[in-house]
């Protein structure tokens, strides 16, 4: 895929439309989920300015992951989004999106067979904003350690750590909270810490974070 990828765009930056076009229906869904756990309501604006950007920067793009290229300019988008609207986002990513992530099949699988897309709302909000954006962009985009460190601007290792982390969180929560009852308290308590086993008022979802300079 990342092959077709990068011939795509070679041939899109030549003028072929049907090129842009399969770049365009190839990649909108995962930026459109990603971009909606990032700004919630404002996906669908925010998903157009970057492909606008996307349009009029191709002649600039001289090779590597068109992938991650396409995401750093949507997390950009939204980053200034966000500057503007000084509010908080949503973390709405459908519990499924979390099965194909490598080394943690069994967690996410589990999660998918135990809880559906509201349940998964609730308990993606409760990680801390770097695991939450980590485990979005491995698992709902597709990156690897080291192409998502580059769009977050850190090191790949630290990248694996927070999504693993994340997912670790996730299946301490799903072992401990009965599943049947997560949508009904979705906007109660959250469920007790994974550590402390206390209860703690549901927070907002976690706000993501510019990169590390």
């Amino acid at each position: 895929m990342t092959g077709d990828l990068s011939e795509a765009a070679t041939a899109a930056q030549a003028g072929d439309e049907d090129a842009f076009r399969f770049l365009y229906r190839s990649l909108q869904p995962g930026l459109l989920r990603y971009l909606t756990a990032l700004v919630g309501g404002d996906a669908e604006d925010v998903a157009s300015e970057t492909w606008l950007q996307i349009s009029r920067d191709l002649p600039t793009f001289t090779g590597g992951e068109f992938r991650a290229w396409t995401v750093t300019i949507a997390r950009n988008r939204a980053m200034d989004h966000l500057r503007r609207q000084r509010r908080r986002p949503s973390l709405p990513v459908p519990v499924q999106a979390l099965s194909g992530l490598a080394g943690d099949a069994d967690t996410a699988e589990r999660a998918g067979e135990s809880i559906g897309t509201e349940s998964a709302l609730a308990l993606i909000a409760t990680l801390p904003p770097r695991e939450a954006e980590a485990v979005l962009l491995r698992a709902v985009i597709g990156l690897d350690a080291e192409t998502a460190g580059r769009v977050l601007g850190r090191r790949p290792g630290a990248v694996r750590t927070a999504a693993h982390r994340g997912l670790r969180r996730l299946a301490s929560l799903l072992e401990r909270t009965d599943p049947v009852s997560l949508s009904d308290r979705a906007g109660e308590a959250a469920p007790p810490h994974p550590r402390t086993g206390r209860g703690r008022q549901a927070p907002n979802a976690p706000t993501a974070e510019p990169a590390d300079g």
